[in-house]
């Protein structure tokens, strides 16, 4: 084995070299023009199509065995996707270390959410798509949307965001909001939520999007403009998780958070809480909580 392909890291965990390389290769390219759906050759994993195997491709492809992974899926750590994915990594890419904590990372793959706590220069969140492709939902033919992206045509999702307008007095768009890329390429940034999509624009992190059954990357480099389509008198906005009833904002149950996503609960009582989406965010809140009152006891 030569040096080079040592250092490359092309022999190290679960994919071979050759897979390696393309998948470097199409990230280069995705990174080279932001926001650009760069076809690869999809690999058959040990898990379905849907359950994050285009995500999973790319953090094989980029792990090395000093690198430290965390694996989330809505959010939390211990969701049943995310354990089986997380056991896998560690299976097949020996001393590499898995983490709960986002600042510990420097290797992050998700489905459906970015963390709560802002991404430094060192790190890499690989999201996982089942839908790369935003104009898919008023063009149906694959061709004319790769015409349509490459002209800057997105006249028909201005059609479609218009008419939210006239029906709903909103665009209702929840999730995969489609989101434009260093001033060209629109793309759908997976269904994270809209509280998640500022997070991509001028970012200091690098962003990778794997579609595993559609075969696609893309990315959102650091420093990038991402910005989500909207008309001049129409502002984005996120969610508003402020209590009706008393007009303040809910709090997390567990860690009182009032400037995270929240998740809304309904207990047997048919009682509604809230709790933090990302649970890491707010495991490190409980902890820090916890340190300080032991703080206060022993002073």
């Amino acid at each position: 084995m030569s040096t080079t392909h040592r250092s490359a890291g092309y022999a190290f965990g679960f994919l071979d070299d050759r897979a390696k390389k393309e998948l470097r290769r199409s990230m280069l390219k995705a990174v080279c023009l932001p926001g650009y759906q760069v076809p690869y050759a999809s690999r058959e994993m040990p898990i379905a199509r849907g359950f994050g195997t285009g995500g999973l491709q790319l953090t094989l492809a980029l792990i090395g065995p000093t690198d430290t992974v965390k694996v989330i899926d809505q959010g939390a750590d211990e969701s049943v996707n995310a354990v089986n994915l997380r056991q896998f990594v560690e299976l097949t890419c020996p001393g590499t270390r898995t983490t709960p904590h986002a600042g510990e990372a420097t290797l992050i793959q998700t489905r459906h959410r970015i963390p709560e706590r802002p991404l430094r220069a060192d790190q890499i969140l690989v999201l996982q798509v089942p839908y790369p492709d935003p104009l898919v939902v008023v063009e149906p033919s694959e061709e004319r949307r790769k015409t349509m992206h490459g002209e800057g045509d997105y006249a028909r999702l201005w059609v479609k965001l218009y008419e939210d307008m006239v029906h709903f007095d909103e665009i209702t768009i929840s999730h995969r909001y489609p989101t434009r890329i260093a001033g060209h390429y629109v793309i759908d940034p997976s269904p994270i939520p809209r509280w998640d999509v500022p997070k991509l624009h001028q970012a200091e992190c690098l962003y990778l999007f794997g579609a595993g059954r559609e075969k696609k990357i893309y990315a959102v480099p650091p420093h990038t403009d991402a910005v989500p389509l909207t008309f001049d008198d129409v502002a984005f906005r996120v969610e508003d998780f402020t209590d009706p009833a008393t007009g303040r904002r809910f709090a997390c149950a567990r860690c009182g958070a009032t400037d995270s996503f929240l998740d809304e609960l309904i207990g047997e009582d048919g009682r509604r809480t809230h709790q933090c989406s990302d649970a890491g965010h707010c495991l490190e809140r409980l902890n820090a909580q916890s340190a300080a009152q032991d703080t206060r006891e022993a002073a």
